[in-house]
C-alpha cells in the first residue's frame, strides 16, 4: 500500500536559506569567541551579595570569557551562618577550600501533568564537609549549606554546568535567602 508520500514531500511552496545562514553564523561566532578572554584576573571577578549568599564569580556567562559550558563561583559563608536554600535543574559540584560545615539535601521527585512540578520531601539528608572535601549535588536537589565554625568563614568553589541552560531548560528556584542578603 503506497501512501504517495512523494506527492506531499516534493511540493515546493516556499524556500529558505537556513543552512547558508548557519554557515555565516558559525563563522561570526568563531570570530567573536576569539575576542573573548582566556585569562581572568581576580580584579575581573565580581563579588555579589545575593539571595544565595556572598559569591565571587570566577566564570560566568556575563563575564565575556571563552568558558561557555560552566559557571564557577567561590562562595563565602560567614562565621556560624548559612547560604540561601535553592534548587536548580543542573547538577553542582562543590570543593571546600576552608572551614567546616554541612549541607542539607532534599532529593525531590517530579510530578508531570499539564506542567511539571517538584515534590520536596519533608526531611533532608545531611552531608558533613571540611577543608579539602568535595560535595556533589544531584540535579534538582534542594540544598543549603551551613558553616559550623563560630570563629571563621567557610569558603568553597561551586561549579554548575550551563548545558541545560543552553538547551532552554534552565530552572532556578530560591526558597530561602541567606541572612547576609538584604533585598533592594
Amino acid at each position: 500500500m503506497s501512501y504517495q508520500e512523494e506527492n506531499v514531500a516534493m511540493k515546493k511552496v516556499s524556500e529558505a536559506s537556513y543552512y547558508e545562514e548557519r554557515l555565516v553564523e558559525v563563522r561570526r561566532e568563531e570570530t567573536a569567541r576569539e575576542e573573548k578572554t582566556k585569562s581572568i584576573t581576580p580584579e575581573d571577578m565580581p563579588w555579589e551579595t545575593c539571595s544565595q549568599g556572598i559569591l565571587k564569580h570566577l566564570i560566568n556567562d556575563k563575564m565575556n570569557t571563552r568558558a561557555e559550558t560552566i559557571d564557577l563561583c567561590m562562595q563565602l559563608i560567614p562565621e556560624g551562618s548559612r547560604s540561601g536554600k535553592h534548587r536548580h535543574m543542573a547538577d553542582e559540584y562543590m570543593f571546600i577550600l576552608e572551614g567546616r560545615g554541612y549541607s542539607l539535601h532534599w532529593d525531590v521527585d517530579m510530578e508531570l501533568g499539564d506542567a511539571y512540578h517538584w515534590v520536596v520531601p519533608d526531611e533532608p539528608s545531611r552531608w558533613e564537609w571540611e577543608e579539602g572535601d568535595s560535595v556533589y549535588i544531584p540535579p534538582n536537589t534542594v540544598h543549603q549549606h551551613f558553616n559550623l565554625d563560630p570563629d571563621k568563614p567557610a569558603r568553597f568553589l561551586s561549579a554548575e554546568s550551563r548545558t541545560l541552560k543552553l538547551m532552554g531548560l534552565d530552572d532556578l528556584e530560591q526558597m530561602e535567602n541567606a541572612p547576609e542578603y538584604t533585598p533592594k
